[in-house]
């Protein structure tokens, strides 16, 4: 199930990391790395492994070991989200 999730997230990943020009043909390069687009893609494996965790608790619910890895990974992301979100937009002080 974990390589199932590993093999889908890492396809998304690998799609946008592979695309080396914008639309208006400027190259994209600059962008690749930005921590935007990074909170973008953790954005985007956390609701995956969202989705996965929901289809995984209907179809295999007995297998506990493989759904707290699921979970702890999901858990694992949204500390990264938050922290890169902190980093965005720091708190302003009081």
């Amino acid at each position: 199930m974990i390589e199932n999730y590993n093999r889908f997230a890492f396809a998304h990943v690998a799609q946008f990391r592979t695309e080396s020009e914008s639309p208006s043909g400027a190259p994209m390069d600059l962008n690749l790395h930005s921590l935007p687009r990074h909170l973008i893609e953790l954005r985007m494996a956390h609701a995956d492994l969202d989705n996965l965790i929901d289809q995984a608790v209907l179809t295999l619910p007995d297998d506990e070991l493989s759904l707290r890895r699921l979970k702890k990974r999901r858990l694992q992301l949204r500390d990264q989200i938050a922290q890169l979100e902190a980093e965005l937009d720091p708190p302003e002080p009081a």
